[in-house]
């Protein structure tokens, strides 16, 4: 039986994640080696490949759980979610969701959020350092705009806020860590992630200054994103905030 090419790759892509394919094992070739036996390699290939990869990503997840139980999960998301770009440092976007709702892990609710905060490094690791704003950018500008300006947060950046000392589980996951158990009521986070000059990390914000934050990624003005930042704590420092964002490179520069 022939098929056409997106005939060919729906049934290897099915093949991959469910059973034999007899259509495709027909239309594979075979010698020493049958054509189902090739494609069962090809099959555990993929998983071993995409699961290291997963791994990689998600270091702090596979360090919580352990290989076994992070493996067997790997295979669940691929099985589920097929990469559809050919770097594999971009694979796993849907991965944090995918625990949130894996049933094995549901007596670890904080493991999205873990892995949330990999993605997020890992997509800032990833991120040039090029376009950041600096101080000197806006020493052209009279005070009384500043209110009604919109700044963005540099490329890379992102926040990630989450109920659990996720920080804390980070930390006690690095390899060489005191392996002191992490109290899960120690409270919420919210940590800033960002590129640095030789790979990526955070900084944990306060309450005000993550409201800041959260307002600016959504495209509000600063006096907008100020209020916001009031609104969760009445002691916010404005200037300082601000000039802590300027200072670790947090904001993108202004388009001319």
């Amino acid at each position: 039986m022939s098929l056409t090419l997106r005939e060919l790759q729906a049934a290897f892509a099915a093949h991959i994640v469910a059973d034999d394919r007899p259509e495709l094992i027909a239309a594979v070739a075979g010698d020493s080696i049958p054509a189902a036996a090739r494609l069962r390699v090809y099959r555990h290939h993929v998983f071993h490949s995409l699961g290291v990869a997963l791994a990689a990503t998600f270091p702090t997840v596979q360090a919580v759980v352990g290989e076994a139980f992070f493996a067997a999960m790997a295979r669940g998301f691929v099985v589920a979610t097929l990469p559809v770009q050919p770097v594999l440092a971009e694979y796993g976007a849907e991965f944090p969701a995918f625990i949130d709702a894996h049933a094995p892990a549901r007596g670890l609710p904080y493991l999205g959020d873990v892995a949330r905060l990999d993605w997020a490094l890992n997509i800032a690791f990833h991120t040039s350092l090029a376009g950041r704003l600096g101080a000197a950018d806006l020493a052209g500008i009279a005070v009384e705009q500043l209110p009604s300006m919109v700044l963005a947060l540099a490329p890379g950046t992102v926040l990630v806020r989450s109920a659990y000392p996720i920080d804390r589980i980070w930390a006690a996951a690095q390899p060489g860590a005191s392996g002191d158990a992490v109290d899960l009521a120690a409270g919420s986070v919210g940590l800033l992630v960002l590129r640095r000059p030789d790979d990526a990390g955070f900084v944990a914000l306060g309450e005000g200054e993550a409201a800041f934050v959260a307002a600016m990624a959504q495209g509000q003005t600063l006096e907008v994103a100020a209020g916001a930042a009031f609104g969760a704590d009445a002691s916010f420092d404005m200037a300082g905030a601000f000039a802590r964002l300027l200072g670790i490179g947090a904001l993108a520069a202004m388009q001319q």
